[in-house]
């Protein structure tokens, strides 16, 4: 089941962007683009979630809405 996960991203004073996320606890991710740390993020918040998987605290993500909004970027 997907699930949503609000990310943080910030672009870094070397040119790099930098993911975080409240909602996964040690979501970390770094890339050269937007597009990039997002993919990485993504790869990382699946690992952290299959390494907490069984545990008696399990979080709370809410699943994704048959229809919802959200930000696409695009290089031009």
């Amino acid at each position: 089941m997907e699930r949503i996960i609000n990310i943080h991203i910030e672009k870094l004073p070397e040119g790099f962007y930098l993911a975080t996320s409240d909602d996964v606890q040690g979501l970390v991710a770094q890339g050269r683009t937007v597009v990039e740390t997002m993919e990485i993020a993504r790869d990382v918040a699946r690992r952290l979630l299959e390494a907490q998987s069984g545990h008696e605290k399990s979080l709370k993500l809410p699943p994704v809405k048959k229809s919802f909004d959200m930000q696409l970027v695009v290089a031009n």
